[in-house]
Parts: C-alpha cells; structure tokens; sequence
C-alpha cells in the first residue's frame, strides 16, 4: 500500500479533523512477556502510522500523541488506569497492540454522549495493507449491516463443525452489532481491519433465569490447537468439560479451572470481508467470510459476563476446522442457513 492510498484509507475511515486529539497506543514487551518479530515489527508499523498522521495533522489542524504501556499478557485483560484516561481525553484513539486491548477502550468510544471514537487493532500487520484493508468498505458496511439484521432476527444457532460435531448456540434476549469499517464519528468503536457482525449468546444470568429460563446453549465445541484437536463439552452456555489426550488438552483444562467466567461462551461472530484471508492471526481470520466462537468476557458486546479474557476462535473456509453450516432460528420456526460448504452466503446479505 502506497502512502498516498494509505492518507486515503485514513481519512475514508476515521476522518481527523481539526481541532482534534489522535492518540497512538502501543503496549511493549516487558518481564516474562517476550518480544516477537510480528509485534517487533507492528511497533515500527505503528511509527509509520504516527508519522503519516503527524504529516496530516499539520496539514489538517490536529494533534497526534504517542503512549506505550506494558503489555498486559492476556487479551481484554483491563489496560492500565492512566490509558484509560489518556482515551477519555482523545477524539481518536488507534490501538495497535499485540494483547487486545478492545473491552478496555470501545466502550469508552460507544457510551453515551461520547467525545471518542476509536479503532482496536490487536495483532495487526503490515502485509494486511494488501489483503482486509483493500476491501471495499462500502460494500463491507452493507454486508455486516445485513448480518446484524439476520442475528437480531435470530433466537438461536445451529452450527455443523468438520468434524461433524454440532454446536446450538442460544441467542435469545441479545443485541447484534455491526463492525462496519466506519470510524468517523463520535461514539463508534471498531476492530481495523473491520468487517463483522456479532452477538453475545444469552447466558442463563441470574437476573433473567425466572423470566427465560437457563441457557440453551449446548454441544461440541470442537478447536485445533496445531495438530492437536481438543473438544469443549459445551452447556447452558458454559465448558463443563475438555476432552483430549494431548499438552493442549492439559493446558486447557488449568486454564478454564483457573478462573470459571473464561468457560463462558461468549461470542457468535460472522465475518464478511472480501479481501480478508486465513493466516493464523485472528484480527484478520474473523473478518473472513464465515464463522467465529469466542469464550470469556462477554459483558463489553451486551452481555453480562467479565471475565480477564476474551478468546476468538475462527472457522471459516481453508481453516484447521471449518463450519460447514450455521443456520439462524428465528422466532416464528422459520431458519436461514447463512453458512453453506463453509463458505458465507453473499446472496442473503444484499
């Protein structure tokens, strides 16, 4: 990507106006968090950013500030207090981290009356300047839009995994969401690259379960870690239990014991953006067309769990393993299968 197309993307996407207050953040390795290449390379990725705005900030009439903070260590574990701050005196925050920092700084982005608008970019890199953030986001907006329609329309889902294993997700008494690609106004939040429509599953919560009863949230949650595949036994909306032989499997189950709100299901995502490709980072995977299942923190896309993570896991077609299906249930009996042979159907969503 040129610099000219990229001072288009920018502008297209979040519009800096004068007057206004961008904020760069970037988390950095530090302890028992080790550097990598990829986030080595994401913090120069960043630099290029911030002397590209900079250039556009003298041109245009606002201001740009850097702020680094160690890494958290998990994704959507809360960022440090004074990042907080720091997003609360801005007008544009750009988060490209390597830890997800998306429930600390959206929400302070998407509340009411809000000054703030912002893109989270955990694990971004360059080479996606020619893949996700080629999209037409017009085209982009209009397909995430049409999803969220479909969810909030939804009481539930039914998922056929590759490994024929099927999971029902419940989706009642939940608001979608659409990540559209548009960071222009105050009060929007989005993933970049964007392109996705999500909903978090009802989870059974105390202070619902006499009106609506538990969860329905049920089934085999199946996830290749590598070439081992671990199976989640999934009810009422939780893992109860982590099948598998292997070091992932072990690894697995300390980690859910470790903290019972991760076993939350938390997530029923669906990527729709053209120029998104599988390669293992999930900022990406799960704007490819197809399917994501996330477990832990749900409470900062409308549900009511927290939790010190949020983990997606993406299935879309040509990953480890694939939904062959997902089709929606509505109120009234009536289904859209939205997914087919693993690949999303465009021809419902224009």
């Amino acid at each position: 990507m040129q610099k000219e197309e990229k001072i288009k993307m920018f502008k297209d996407v979040f519009a800096p106006k004068s007057g206004e207050k961008v904020l760069f953040l970037i988390d950095i390795p530090h302890d028992n968090i080790k550097d990598n290449e990829k986030w080595s390379n994401r913090r120069e990725m960043a630099k290029d950013w911030y002397q590209i705005f900079n250039k556009m900030g003298d041109e245009t009439g606002f201001s740009v500030k850097w702020m680094e903070y160690k890494a958290t260590g998990l994704n959507n574990k809360p960022v440090p207090e004074e990042i907080i701050k720091a997003v609360h005196n801005s007008n544009l925050v750009l988060a490209m981290t390597e830890f997800s920092g998306t429930s600390s700084i959206l929400p302070i982005c998407r509340a009411e009356n809000s000054t703030t608008r912002g893109a989270s970019m955990p694990g971004i890199e360059r080479r996606m300047e020619n893949s996700a953030f080629k999209a037409n986001y017009q085209d982009v907006k209009k397909y995430a839009l049409a999803i969220d329609r479909l969810l909030n329309k939804s009481v539930g889902a039914e998922i056929l995994f590759s490994t024929n294993d099927i999971l029902y997700i419940d989706l009642r008494n939940r608001i979608a969401h659409a990540d559209t690609g548009d960071c222009t106004k105050y009060g929007q939040g989005i993933n970049f690259p964007s392109g996705e429509a999500y909903k978090a599953p009802y989870e059974g919560a105390s202070d619902e379960t006499d009106k609506f009863g538990p969860s329905k949230t049920k089934g085999i949650w199946p996830v290749k870690y590598d070439s081992e595949l671990v199976k989640y036994i999934v009810e009422k909306n939780n893992i109860v239990d982590v099948i598998g032989e292997g070091r992932k499997a072990d690894e697995r189950r300390s980690f859910f014991e470790e903290n019972d709100s991760r076993k939350n299901i938390a997530e029923l995502g669906i990527g729709c953006n053209p120029k998104a490709v599988v390669t293992g980072n999930v900022l990406e995977d799960e704007k490819v067309a197809g399917l994501h299942i996330a477990y832990g923190l749900s409470a900062h896309l409308g549900g009511k769990v927290k939790s010190d993570v949020h983990q997606d896991i993406c299935y879309p077609k040509s990953a480890p393993v694939e939904a062959k299906t997902l089709t929606l249930i509505n109120e009234d009996g009536s289904k859209v299968e939205l997914i087919k042979n693993a690949e999303l159907r465009y021809d419902l969503l224009k």
